[in-house]
């Protein structure tokens, strides 16, 4: 005989999926995005200032689930300038909610806001003891890349997880490792560091004092305002001096960035060290052609094994007309990949952020380009030649 009260009472433990509404969130939510906080989460917290600036300035999208017109969770996805990169940055749901469905339902909402805003791939960080939320996301089809070492308040490490939105497998280039610049103008050296480490990761570490050492070598001792950062032909000999194969390709094989630079005497001093370079990578034998690779020609180079590194305007992606050098590190038909060096902390990014981004091809052509000339430059890197390397 069945005994109906034991039934009824497991029945009664069961979490109930209930529907919720989900919308996005308007300003007048930010006291219930607040609440919604301070009872989930007891360190890491979004401030009132955090949402309101947020939802005022509009580079995210940020959702609400409510039921029976009571905010009960949110979802809170950052998006990467004019990459194609989302980032999941919150999911929380009002703890007496829990186990209805209501996070599955935004992080279905969120993604499909994500892919409507023409974001390809979806990351998130999530801590490693939080299991329910990754068997969550590895059920939602999340994939597991690496981790992000201290990244809460608590110091505890994060893990890292990605989805794709737009189907496909994203294209990777010799898992290349990421390496942040250490400064403002290092993003030339981090570049190439990430590129020789992934062609010779036993002779080539990734650390700060390589980082300014390559920095010295290649600088064109000015450029914009501050110190200068680095021109194609002085990354091309920093990877020669190294042992490695490179080659140079520009679209004018005048003096970079010399326009940004008003005061003739820092402008004769960079003319000096340009036709050094020049000299330099002559003597060497190091290829230097006056023609800018195409997205295809990009691909081709990288099925042969090179690893491009490529100038572009930092503006598209972070708001700065500076020069900045990227890693190409995949491509395919939609889309060119790369590493960013520059982690804009002050922001809310995170190296998580900055990894193997997806960029439209036609996007990718736009920001590949930089100052009044529109210059176009790309240094390609290939395997160590057959000779001494200087360290």
């Amino acid at each position: 005989m069945l005994d109906w009260p034991a039934i009824m009472k497991s029945l009664a433990r069961v979490p109930r999926r209930v529907p919720v509404a989900i919308r996005r969130a308007r300003p007048s939510d930010v006291s219930a995005l607040v609440t919604l906080e301070e009872r989930c989460f007891t360190s890491d917290r979004l401030s009132r200032r955090n949402f309101q600036r947020l939802l005022r300035e509009g580079h995210c999208i940020c959702l609400v689930a409510e039921r029976g017109g009571v905010v009960v969770g949110y979802g809170l996805v950052l998006l990467h300038g004019s990459t194609a990169l989302a980032h999941l940055y919150s999911i929380a749901v009002d703890p007496k909610r829990q186990g209805e469905g209501v996070g599955t339902a935004l992080l279905e909402a969120c993604e499909e806001e994500a892919r409507a805003a023409g974001r390809a791939v979806l990351r998130l960080e999530v801590r490693p003891d939080n299991a329910s939320a990754i068997r969550r996301y590895r059920a939602g089809g999340y994939k597991e890349i690496g981790t992000y070492a201290d990244y809460y308040e608590d110091h505890s490490d994060a893990l890292r997880m990605e989805k794709q939105l737009a189907g496909g497998v994203l294209q990777s280039l010799n898992d290349v490792k990421f390496f942040p610049q250490s400064l403002d103008f290092t993003c030339g050296p981090a570049s190439l560091m990430m590129a020789m480490h992934a062609l010779d990761p036993s002779a080539y570490a990734l650390d700060r004092a390589r980082e300014l050492r390559l920095w010295r070598e290649a600088t064109l001792i000015f450029t914009t305002s501050g110190h200068g950062g680095c021109g194609p032909h002085g990354l091309a000999l920093a990877a020669w001096n190294r042992g490695f194969h490179a080659e140079v390709f520009v679209s004018d094989d005048g003096v970079p960035f010399i326009d940004s630079v008003r005061s003739e005497e820092k402008q004769e001093v960079m003319r000096l060290v340009h036709e050094d370079f020049q000299r330099q990578c002559n003597e060497a034998g190091i290829p230097v052609h006056i023609y800018s690779l195409s997205a295809d020609e990009l691909g081709e180079r990288i099925a042969a094994g090179k690893i491009p590194i490529v100038l572009i305007s930092l503006y598209r992606i972070h708001g700065e007309k500076t020069p900045h050098w990227v890693v190409v590190t995949g491509s395919d038909e939609r889309f060119i990949y790369i590493h960013d060096p520059f982690v804009d902390a002050k922001n809310g990014k995170t190296p998580s952020d900055c990894l193997n981004v997806p960029i439209a091809r036609l996007e990718f052509d736009r920001m590949s380009r930089y100052g009044g000339n529109r210059l176009r430059a790309t240094v390609l890197v290939s395997k160590p030649a057959p000779r001494p390397r200087r360290r």
